[in-house]
């Protein structure tokens, strides 16, 4: 029987991490923003913190010279490089594209999309931090969760 903190720690620190972005915005601006916990990029990663838990996780139960681990080390790295690269590249074509259309006659705006969401990607800080998060509260929960 698979042990049920392999599959909870691992969504709990991702959880963790996505709430956190409200607290970290708030901070920064003053104003609490619940829009940001269905919303891409931003401080810290909870993508990474999700793989990286996940990844921990695994080395605990299994060890570290598992196939086991070796796996989800390696969908980590995947992750993480996506979030830092592809999506980073995404958002910045986001900002091209709504620079563009809003320089568009006023008649032909409506043919496109009005506003694409820019910010998907992750800053090599938010996916460090991110990890951070994420292995942080792997080993607390962890520890705590019987």
């Amino acid at each position: 029987m698979i042990d049920p903190k392999i599959i909870v720690v691992p969504i709990a620190s991702g959880l963790i991490a996505q709430f956190s972005k409200v607290l970290v915005e708030a901070v920064r601006t003053g104003t609490v923003n619940l829009k940001l916990l269905n919303r891409y990029g931003g401080m810290p990663s909870s993508h990474t913190a999700l793989v990286v838990s996940l990844t921990t996780v695994v080395g605990i139960s299994v060890g570290v010279n598992s196939a086991a681990f070796a796996i989800a080390f390696i969908f980590s790295i995947i992750t993480i490089r996506d979030a830092i690269g592809f999506r980073m590249y995404l958002g910045e074509h986001a900002a091209i594209i709504n620079k563009l259309v809003s320089e568009l006659p006023a008649n032909e705006r409506p043919k496109f999309p009005q506003h694409i969401i820019e910010r998907i990607g992750h800053t090599p800080l938010q996916a460090f931090m991110g990890g951070l998060v994420g292995l942080t509260t792997t080993l607390i929960l962890w520890a705590i969760i019987p």
